[in-house]
Formats: C-alpha cells, sequence, structure tokens
C-alpha cells in the first residue's frame, strides 16, 4: 500500500496553528461578550418596563386616563403575565419576535379593580447596539486572525530558515567538509532548541570525524607497513626458477602490492589531503589516446569535444578504474562516450547492484552483482574519491533495456566548469533527467 504523505513548511504549520488558537479564542471571547452585552440589555429592558408599568399604574389609578401606550385588559397579553397578574403579582416578560431578532419586552401590573395593566416595546434603538457590537467583534476577530498568522509567519519563517540553514551545513558536513560547524552556520543571538541540536550535531560530528581519522592513520600505517616486506617478496618471487608454482606466487604477489597501494591511496583520498594539478586538455582526443593503452577493445565516440581544465593523471585514473571494473564485473562490447564535459562508460553486462546504486561505492565491495568477480573493490571507491578531488561527480546506474537496448552498467562522469575549491568540494552539476 502506498501511503500518500504532505510535506508542508514549518512556518507554514506554526502560522497555521497559530490562527487556528487566535480564531478559536477570538470566537470564544466574541460568543461570550456579545451574550454577556445581550442580557444586560434584556435585564435593563426589563427594569425600564417595570418603572414605566408602574408610573402608568399610578398615573390610571389617579386620573383614571392611560399613558405611555399602556393598556388595561390586552387581548393579546401573554399567558404567563395573565398568570401572574391572577395572584397579584406584577411581572414582566420577554417575547420573542417572529422575523427579527428583537424581543419584545412586556410588562404588567393587577390594579385594584381586578383588571391587568400592561404595556409592551421591543427597544429597537437599544437593541441595535447588539448588532453593532456584532460587527465591532467580527472585524475584532479576523484582525486577531490575521494579527496571529503574520505573528506566526514570522516567528516560523525565522526558526525555519534556521533549521535550513543547519540542514545545508549538516550536508556540507556528510559530504567530507571538516570546517563547517552547524552552530556558526545558523548564527542569531537568541537561544533556543535549534542551537542545543546545532551543537549536538556539531559534536557528533566531530567524534565521527575523530574516529574516522583514526581508522584512516591506522589503515594508512598498516599498509605502509606491508609496502617494504611486499615489494621485498615480490623482488624474491622475479628470482624463482620458472614454473607454474612460480607464476601463482608471482602473481599473488603483484595482487597484494596492488591493494597496499590502493588502501594506501583511498587512506589519502579519505584525508582530503590530496590537490588537483589542472591543465588544460582536449578531452576527447585525450580519452581517446588513454583507451587505447587500457583497454584496447573499448569502443570510443566522441559527439561533442571540448576542452577541459584538469589533472589529466587523475582523470586517466578514473578512466582506467571505470574500465578496469567493466571487465572484471560485466560484459563486452565496452563503450566510452565524450559528450562535452561528459564522460560515459558503459559495458554489457548484468549491471551495477541495487545496494551501490542506493549509497554508492564502498571499499572491499565489488562492482558485480553475483560477487563472483575478481578484485577488492576499491577500484569504484577510488574512481569516486579522485572525481572529487578534481570537483567532478561521478554517477553510477543501470542501463534501461527498452530505452538504451539491452542491459548493462553505465558510470557517468561530470566534469565541472570551473577549478575545485580548495577543499576539493565540487560545484552544483545539473543533471539533464
Amino acid at each position: 500500500m502506498v501511503k500518500l504523505a504532505l510535506r508542508s513548511g514549518l512556518r507554514w504549520k506554526v502560522s497555521l496553528a497559530i490562527a487556528g488558537v487566535s480564531a478559536l479564542v477570538a470566537v470564544a471571547l466574541s460568543l461570550v461578550v456579545h451574550n454577556a452585552a445581550r442580557l444586560s440589555m434584556l435585564d435593563n429592558s426589563r427594569d425600564v418596563m417595570d418603572e414605566r408599568v408602574q408610573i402608568a399604574q399610578r398615573y390610571y389609578e389617579n386620573t383614571g386616563r392611560l399613558m405611555l401606550h399602556a393598556k388595561v385588559d390586552d387581548p393579546t397579553l401573554p399567558k404567563q403575565l395573565r398568570d401572574a397578574a391572577a395572584v397579584g403579582l406584577r411581572a414582566t416578560y420577554l417575547q420573542d419576535s417572529a422575523g427579527n431578532g428583537t424581543p419584545e419586552v412586556w410588562a404588567s401590573v393587577p390594579l385594584r379593580n381586578g383588571k391587568i395593566l400592561s404595556i409592551h416595546t421591543k427597544f429597537k434603538d437599544r437593541f441595535s447596539i447588539i448588532d453593532t457590537l456584532d460587527r465591532v467583534l467580527i472585524i475584532g476577530s479576523v484582525s486577531v486572525v490575521l494579527g496571529g498568522t503574520a505573528l506566526g509567519i514570522l516567528i516560523g519563517g525565522q526558526l525555519s530558515r534556521r533549521l535550513r540553514k543547519a540542514a545545508t551545513a549538516a550536508r556540507k558536513v556528510a559530504d567530507g567538509d571538516p570546517e563547517v560547524r552547524v552552530r556558526d552556520a545558523i548564527g542569531g543571538r537568541v537561544r533556543d532548541e535549534t542551537d542545543d541540536l546545532a551543537r549536538a550535531v556539531d559534536g557528533m560530528a566531530e567524534a565521527l570525524q575523530d574516529r574516522l581519522e583514526a581508522e584512516r592513520r591506522v589503515t594508512a600505517d598498516i599498509a605502509h607497513e606491508l609496502r617494504t616486506p611486499v615489494t621485498g617478496l615480490l623482488t624474491a618471487a622475479e628470482l624463482l626458477p620458472p614454473g607454474r608454482p612460480t607464476e601463482l606466487v608471482r602473481d599473488r604477489a603483484q595482487a597484494m602490492r596492488t591493494l597496499v597501494e590502493d588502501v594506501l591511496e583511498v587512506a589519502r583520498l579519505d584525508g582530503f589531503a590530496e590537490r588537483a594539478e589542472m591543465q588544460d586538455i582536449r578531452l576527447g582526443e585525450f580519452v581517446v589516446r588513454r583507451v587505447r593503452i587500457v583497454e584496447p577493445d573499448a569502443r570510443v565516440k566522441v559527439v561533442r569535444d571540448a576542452y577541459v581544465s584538469t589533472d589529466p593523471r587523475r582523470l586517466e585514473r578514473i578512466l582506467g578504474n571505470l574500465l578496469a571494473n567493466a571487465a572484471k564485473h560485466g560484459r563486452g562490447p565496452f563503450e566510452v562516450t565524450v559528450e562535452g564535459r561528459v564522460l560515459r562508460v558503459r559495458d554489457h553486462g548484468p549491471g551495477f547492484p541495487e545496494d551501490l546504486l542506493e549509497k554508492g561505492p564502498s571499499r572491499f565491495r565489488t562492482g558485480s552483482k553475483d560477487r563472483a568477480g575478481k578484485g577488492h573493490g576499491l577500484g569504484l571507491t577510488i574512481a569516486a574519491g579522485q572525481a572529487r578531488v578534481l570537483g567532478a561527480r561521478l554517477t553510477f546506474r543501470n542501463a534501461d533495456p527498452e530505452v538504451e537496448g539491452g542491459t548493462g552498467a553505465i558510470a557517468v562522469l561530470w566534469l565541472p566548469e570551473s577549478a575545485p575549491t580548495s577543499t576539493g568540494s565540487f560545484p552544483i552539476i545539473r543533471v539533464p533527467d
């Protein structure tokens, strides 16, 4: 089952949260204020009508005439007021008016002659204040929500910006830049949880760098110590009498020497101490000459030639390792294509394994899907390291049988337009779809 996930920025999450809380608070306060104002208005209207009915009662009993639009035994008098007058009580009553929200306020009082004096009115002028108050509350609520949203965008934007800077710095650390510190990258005077996160990431990066540096030193020291005895072993093997055992000894001694040299090279590349010696070369002509020496059977196609500034020795090392990997783990024909600053090496074997495509080359992991090929898996690791020194990008993929006609592994070297930086990092190269 495929789970759909919506991606949204922290800025908008914080903004929506603050806007939602602001809206809830504004609505709640508006309802409380509206109800309180309405109840106060109704109570005041009852008091006013009660005073009026008392004045009308005294005037009627003294003069026999009616005032304040009072009526005696009004046939429309509500039943609740008739019941109250029956027991001799003066009362007020609110009657809902059909078609509008202004209630009709009644007041009644029993007279000495057994009749009921009553008055009623709607107080339209007074209750119109409620409508004005509602409009003010709506405008205020909208203003609060908009202000809360703007505040959320401001706070969330600042936090999101700090986190993006931290993510960018962390990626640089992951790419091997030892000088980058996440805490320095995010900056700011306010200390919050992002600073704690940055310090934790910096501490973890420093610990990992120290550990990797220690492992690199151990690896380089071991390889360096093995270099002398292996050279002596290879020299001694040359003095053995001809024969099959001698050939086996020479072959294994040479393989061990190659392994030691490769391990030393990987250690130097891991230490980011290598620097390229740049020269201007014509890429197509350079590749044709080198391929003829390394793999004479490979087919070279120059789609578009270009002049590039690179280190010829390191570029030759990359090209040789890619062709050697194709020869060991793939099948012919081998194809080398030059298109501007892009160099492709392809075979027609089973292709790269999935873990290599996902995680990239790793030492002592060969480029064969069935791992049946010979080799110690350092060729692609060295090629990727040399590409980093050149400021280039080395990518790996498998051929699409429907589009590219058959299977096979394809390694693509993207040479940069400018020289590499002082740290050996490469600029961003846009890879076409």
